[in-house]
C-alpha cells in the first residue's frame, strides 16, 4: 500500500458504510410501501438489496478497521419522498445505486496504483452498482412507454 492516503480512504470508506447502512433503511422501507401486481418480486428485488446494503456496509466497515480507522454509527440521509407508487420506488433505488457507484469511483480514484486489494474491493463493488443501475433501469422501461 504505497503512498496510500490512509486519512482520505478511511473517510471515503465511513461514508461507503454510513451510505449502504442508509441503503438498508430504504430499501426495507420500500419494500413494505409496494403495491400493486407485481409486488411479489418487487419485494423480493427489494429485499435483497436491503440485505445486500448490510453486507457492503459491514464490508467497509471490516476495512476501515483494517486500516486502524474507525466507524462511525451514523447513517446517511435519507430523503422521504412520501411517493410510493412502483415507479417512484425504483427510480429512488437507482438514484441510490447511481449515487453509490459514485463513492466508489471516489474510492478507486483514491487507492488506484496503490494498493490491488482495496482497487479490486472498489472495482467488485463497481460492477455491482453497475448491474444493479442496469436491473433498475430495464425495470424502469415499462413506465417511460
Amino acid at each position: 500500500m504505497q503512498n496510500l492516503d490512509l486519512k482520505k480512504t478511511c473517510e471515503i470508506l465511513n461514508a461507503i458504510m454510513e451510505y449502504e447502512l442508509s441503503g438498508v433503511v430504504r430499501y426495507t422501507h420500500s419494500s413494505i410501501m409496494v403495491s400493486g401486481p407485481y409486488r411479489i418480486p418487487i419485494v423480493e428485488f427489494l429485499q435483497a438489496q436491503a440485505n445486500e446494503s448490510l453486507l457492503h456496509a459491514q464490508e467497509a466497515g471490516e476495512l476501515l478497521t483494517g486500516l486502524e480507522g474507525h466507524p462511525t454509527q451514523q447513517i446517511a440521509p435519507i430523503e422521504e419522498t412520501h411517493q410510493h407508487s412502483v415507479k417512484d420506488i425504483l427510480q429512488e433505488s437507482l438514484d441510490h445505486e447511481l449515487h453509490a457507484l459514485g463513492l466508489y469511483n471516489k474510492l478507486l480514484g483514491v487507492v488506484d496504483g496503490k494498493s490491488i486489494f482495496l482497487e479490486e474491493y472498489a472495482r467488485n463493488k463497481i460492477a455491482q452498482e453497475e448491474q444493479h443501475s442496469l436491473d433498475l433501469r430495464k425495470m424502469l422501461r415499462d413506465f417511460s412507454a
